[in-house]
């Protein structure tokens, strides 16, 4: 079924241009010449992206964008802006009201982008309501291409996490929402430049700023998506630390979900024993004495401790082969 993209702009001139430029995106086009048009359009359609001009006469395009939150929420938004609403929508961003904004006048290239990445983001959350575990192994496979380095990674974090659920007897049903949640626990990285994903040297400040917001875009997308709140975890907080000083939260000890305190442990260790763009993976053996001086810091050291143990054990090879 082919996606609908509402273009909101009380300038004539600036929907037909828009309309041109976006002709070729695979999406049917409408237009409204302002928010309450708009709202009206949304009430009555099925709108997978929106790109809304901010400055526009009565409701202001971010009021507009807001107000989808309980009217759409599925609707993912863009907002076009000049240069002087750049804090109020970067702090929109930040809450998830605004999928991406692009500056005006805009460059067709980044309009183009911005558009392809809502549509990308929209058929994402669209297929993971749909909870087939085919649809959601093959969701993180496609977010893996963005960062080709970690080819693999997502099926490798699901059979570790899996392996340390079980030794604690976690329940069946639960596990399984585990395996769905350590597929995606990186989901939010859809909305990461290449750029950052794949450098070869250390993140600036304000990319490393950009690469954490990916567990909180991805537990949007996840709520969006009705996932289980398992999984919603996972993808939220895998980047907490047990000392309290990890992201997005900075949650410790126990308040970390339990499930995102297993996912944490299996992630850093697929991570140090495979290449990175930056660095060569590590040895089982090297990665185990790194960890280990991450116990009681960044992981919860009677999960860590479990899964050293499995680790040592002589079948852990075959038990770490991926089932699926």
């Amino acid at each position: 079924m082919q996606e609908t993209l509402l273009i909101v702009d009380d300038n004539r001139l600036i929907l037909d241009s828009l309309k041109d430029l976006l002709k070729e995106e695979g999406a049917r086009l409408i237009t409204a010449g302002n928010a309450q048009e708009a709202i009206t359009l949304v009430r009555r359609e099925d709108i997978a992206v929106v790109v809304s001009d901010n400055i526009m006469p009565g409701m202001s395009g971010l009021e507009f964008l807001s107000c989808l939150a309980n009217i759409s929420p599925g609707t993912v938004k863009i907002l076009m802006s000049a240069y002087a609403d750049l804090p109020t929508v970067l702090a929109a961003i930040n809450r998830s009201e605004v999928f991406r904004y692009v500056l005006k006048p805009w460059q067709d290239e980044e309009m183009i982008k911005a558009v392809r990445d809502g549509l990308r983001r929209y058929r994402l959350i669209q297929s993971m309501r749909k909870e087939d575990e085919d649809v959601l192994r093959s969701l993180a496979q496609t977010i893996e291409l963005k960062d080709p380095s970690t080819r693999g990674h997502c099926d490798r974090v699901a059979v570790y996490a899996l392996m340390i659920a079980e030794a604690l007897q976690v329940p069946k049903e639960i596990q399984r929402q585990i395996k769905y949640g350590s597929w995606l626990h990186d989901c939010g990285k859809i909305g990461v430049s290449e750029l950052i994903l794949n450098g070869s040297g250390r993140l600036t400040g304000q990319e490393f700023e950009t690469m954490k917001m990916h567990s909180f875009w991805g537990a949007d997308v996840a709520a969006k998506a009705n996932l289980s709140q398992v999984a919603r975890n996972i993808i939220h907080y895998h980047h907490e630390r047990f000392d309290g000083t990890g992201y997005p939260a900075g949650l410790s000890g126990k308040d970390i979900p339990a499930e995102a305190r297993i996912v944490a442990v299996a992630d850093v260790y697929d991570a140090l024993t495979n290449d990175r763009p930056y660095r060569k993976g590590y040895s089982r053996e090297e990665a185990v004495v790194i960890m280990k001086g991450m116990e009681g810091a960044t992981f919860d050291p009677e999960i860590s401790a479990l899964f050293f143990s499995l680790l040592e054990d002589s079948r852990f090879e075959e038990a770490a082969s991926i089932p699926w």
